[in-house]
């Protein structure tokens, strides 16, 4: 009896679930659907998954058919003008050009100089120096609303192992993370938007920022004063592990936020083969490191995501000595401020506790001033939906997916706390390009091909920002009190 009552109600919420995937389904073009259900290749659980996909990417709210064609043929423009054979042999080169040269945080003077350079030559506005480095220009009627872009700039300390004509020329350093690529996207939008500048309806602010790998440039900038008048920022990373062409993002949390800590248990050293006299610390820092893992294990939701992760202990130098000491270090990652400072609560508690009951001493710092805790990276709602309607216009619906959350840190994560954000990937991979590999790995490489589609998302995303903020009636009496006269 209990068996078929929920098998009852399994199929019903089956057929729920099916009416729901139609009725999705019917917003899709004719077209689009027979294609769908003429593939062969396809069940009709891979359709229904993509119709729910798209039912939970969602939109912030339905432009009229006249709106969304308008809208639609301003993308195809910008996406025209990006894909100009001189345009993308300009954006391969600026990226080349900044990845023979890469510069650690705070350190990026010719990367800067460079961005400043070609911001003159376009007759862009800008101001500098932002947090040492950081450049934010400006386009479009100077008054309100105000939409930001934002590209990180700072590389790594790697050594480059890709062996191509541009290889870095600066001795173990490497732009490992995409950041060059980032830039030159930022700069060929800038170069689109220029051109659109009389349609802008508005004014953008591009933002080329230093030390997003550390150091938390983002939060630098802010003080500087790099979000002055602004509203709603964008910004993207490049992912290695999707094609080139696609689109992700989410509501909510994207990336964690993150810390590190350090600790040094002190005990008693000794003779290895007395340990009765001594007190040994690398028996408390062991109690320590597993005790550690029941933070995630026994004190977090299943559902939840957190990390907590030792990845250094560091004690005596001798097999017959136990030391005095032993530091430990590592990090940890949350995607809510709440869980996050819980963690750092409870690491301490339990480094501290776990030393006292093995008779050591312990200190824990959380080395803030070294490396500021990145919040995490949240999207708000209506940007995402912005992002991803654009995205369907610039790279194709069949192309926009819905993220998972990352446990990476992004430094972003400081605007998100401002002002209404949208943060998203952009695929690159190409086997044939060996655009496959990690972030942060000496082989790690981009595909050029993303460099004209990520100018245009970005430029795309600015004017159609611009253009739908205008039209509410609420923003007809807004003084236009430009800051480029």
């Amino acid at each position: 009896m209990a068996t078929g009552g929920l098998t009852g109600i399994a199929c019903a919420l089956n057929i729920i679930l099916i009416l729901l995937g139609c009725a999705i389904l019917a917003e899709c073009s004719n077209s689009d659907l027979h294609t769908r259900l003429e593939d062969s290749d396809k069940s009709l659980d891979d359709v229904y998954a993509s119709a729910m996909d798209r039912f939970a990417i969602g939109t912030a709210e339905e432009a009229t058919p006249s709106q969304s064609a308008f809208f639609h043929g301003v993308s195809q423009e910008i996406l025209r003008l990006a894909k100009l054979p001189e345009t993308v042999e300009w954006l391969k080169n600026i990226r080349r050009k900044i990845h023979e040269r890469p510069e650690l945080a705070y350190q990026e003077f010719e990367t800067s100089a460079l961005i400043r350079r070609e911001l003159d030559e376009m007759g862009i506005k800008y101001r500098w120096p932002l947090a040492e480095t950081g450049v934010v220009a400006y386009i479009g009627t100077g008054g309100p609303p105000f939409v930001a872009l934002r590209a990180d700039m700072d590389a790594l300390p790697i050594q480059e192992e890709v062996d191509w004509e541009h290889k870095s020329k600066n001795p173990g350093k490497m732009h490992a993370c995409g950041h060059d690529g980032h830039v030159t996207m930022l700069l060929g939008a800038a170069k689109i938007l220029q051109e659109r500048r009389p349609m802008l309806q508005g004014t953008v602010v591009l933002i080329f920022q230093p030390a997003e790998e550390a150091g938390a440039g983002a939060k630098r900038m802010i003080k500087d004063g790099a979000l002055e008048n602004v509203e709603a920022i964008f910004g993207m990373h490049l992912a290695y592990d999707y094609p080139t062409g696609t689109v992700l993002s989410k509501p909510g949390p994207l990336t964690a936020g993150c810390g590190f800590f350090k600790a040094v248990i002190t005990g008693k050293g000794g003779h290895a083969a007395l340990p009765e006299l001594a007190i040994d610390p690398i028996v408390s820092a062991s109690a320590s490191i597993v005790s550690l893992q029941h933070l995630i294990s026994r004190e977090t939701n299943p559902l939840e995501s957190k990390v907590v992760t030792v990845t250094t202990s560091r004690g005596g130098d001798a097999f017959n000595v136990i030391p005095d000491s032993v530091t430990i270090s590592g990090t940890f990652r949350a995607f809510s401020n709440e869980s996050f400072y819980n963690l750092k609560q409870r690491i301490e508690e339990i480094i501290v506790g776990q030393s006292l009951v093995q008779r050591c001493t312990a200190t824990v710092e959380f080395l803030e001033k070294e490396y500021p805790f990145i919040p995490p990276t949240v999207n708000d709602q209506i940007m995402h939906d912005h992002v991803c309607k654009v995205a369907a216009d610039i790279v194709g619906a069949h192309n926009l997916k819905i993220a998972t959350p990352l446990m990476p840190g992004e430094d972003f994560a400081f605007y998100t706390e401002v002002i209404p954000a949208g943060f998203f990937l952009f695929g690159m991979k190409d086997e044939t390009r060996g655009s496959v590999h990690a972030p942060h790995t000496s082989l790690f490489t981009i595909d050029e091909n993303v460099l004209p589609l990520g100018a245009a998302m970005h430029a795309a995303l600015a004017e159609r920002y611009l253009n739908e903020v205008k039209s509410r009636p609420s923003q007809s009496s807004v003084a236009d009190t430009s800051i480029l006269q």
